[in-house]
């Protein structure tokens, strides 16, 4: 029908994925639930992304491009979102593909429970399997894992319900504290999404990390959530990325926004209980994934931005609350890192 609106709206940022685009787009293709659109946003890809994404539009009408300036992740995901039409909303990058049955699945989970966001796994063997496979300088681009295909009965699967998943996440490697099931690390991904929990949620612009302000942020609106640990998504590693001191710095700014982005968030809306939470098992864990990138600094400018950053987040009494022994040692750390001449 005419103007119909989809139940899904892939979002799908691309840029410089052109041996990946189709295996991506392919498992799009292939879903077994066919109610979707997929909101294909160009970002100003330098490579042959466009010509791929032009021959899928002209297979299937589904396939919805937007081609823009180069803007950043974050930006790509903003303007996918703004444009997608779907009551539901689905992260896909675009070296990455997803199992067929993902959409059945997911969907029929949120009509079954009224649920505002679907959690689910990737698939680690896959993800374990490609890593070796970069290390070794191996083609991996057109590599199809059997489970991709390993049919799921819908009677079968496995779902918990909750109304507060922060108490279910956690950035850190141990913790004791999280209920279960866990959720790991603030991905995007791994998720359906009512697009009305967050449509007002947008990432933040000109900053990498921008995955932990903006989870962090949808885990305060304590949307209704259903969870469960089908591995339908297959996650391509990245063990290419080295860190030189430009990098490190904006990876410590970067942090830095987010930080002080979801430290005035909790600060306002979380109760006692949640801030304790969130400031044990994501806010120390990024505060000290940046603290470890300042000794990779290799110049006195760099270390002078790096101490304002640090020093800017001190005076606002982010690092008050030190839940844990690594969180005192690392405190101990800032404080010497603010106080240190160069």
């Amino acid at each position: 029908m005419p103007g119909r609106k989809p139940l899904v709206s892939f979002v799908i940022p691309i840029y410089n994925v052109e041996k990946y685009l189709r295996r991506c787009l392919d498992s799009v293709l292939n879903q077994t639930f066919t109610d979707w659109e997929a909101i294909c946003v160009n970002d100003g890809s330098p490579d042959d992304c466009d010509k791929i994404l032009k021959e899928y539009a002209a297979i299937d009408s589904r396939f919805k491009i937007i081609n823009k300036e180069n803007g950043g992740i974050s930006n790509a995901r903003n303007v996918g979102v703004n444009a997608a039409k779907g009551e539901f909303i689905f992260f896909l990058d675009s070296d990455d593909f997803i199992h067929v049955q993902t959409l059945e699945i997911l969907t029929a989970l949120a009509e079954d429970k009224n649920s505002d966001m679907i959690l689910f796994k990737f698939d680690t063997r896959f993800h374990e399997f490609m890593s070796k496979k970069i290390r070794n300088k191996e083609d991996v681009s057109n590599f199809l894992p059997e489970s991709r295909n390993v049919i799921y009965k819908r009677n079968r699967i496995k779902s918990y319900g909750t109304e507060n998943i922060l108490f279910h996440s956690t950035e850190r490697k141990r913790t004791l504290r999280v209920f279960h099931p866990v959720r790991r690390h603030c991905y995007p991904v791994l998720a359906l999404y009512r697009k009305s929990l967050i449509a007002e949620v947008p990432f933040i612009r000109g900053i990498i990390m921008e995955d932990f302000p903006w989870w962090s942020a949808i885990m305060l609106r304590r949307p209704k959530t259903i969870m469960t640990n089908l591995p339908l998504y297959f996650y391509m590693p990245n063990v290419s990325s080295i860190l030189n001191s430009s990098k490190a710095l904006r990876m410590i700014e970067s942090i830095a926004t987010g930080i002080e982005y979801v430290y005035s968030l909790y600060s306002a809306y979380a109760s006692d209980r949640e801030f304790k939470h969130f400031n044990r098992e994501f806010l120390w864990p990024f505060t000290i994934i940046a603290m470890r990138k300042v000794k990779e600094l290799d110049n006195k400018l760099d270390v002078a931005v790096a101490q304002r950053a640090f020093e800017n987040l001190y005076k606002q009494g982010v690092f008050d609350k030190t839940p844990t022994l690594r969180a005192r040692k690392y405190r101990r750390k800032i404080i010497k890192f603010i106080n240190k001449n160069i």
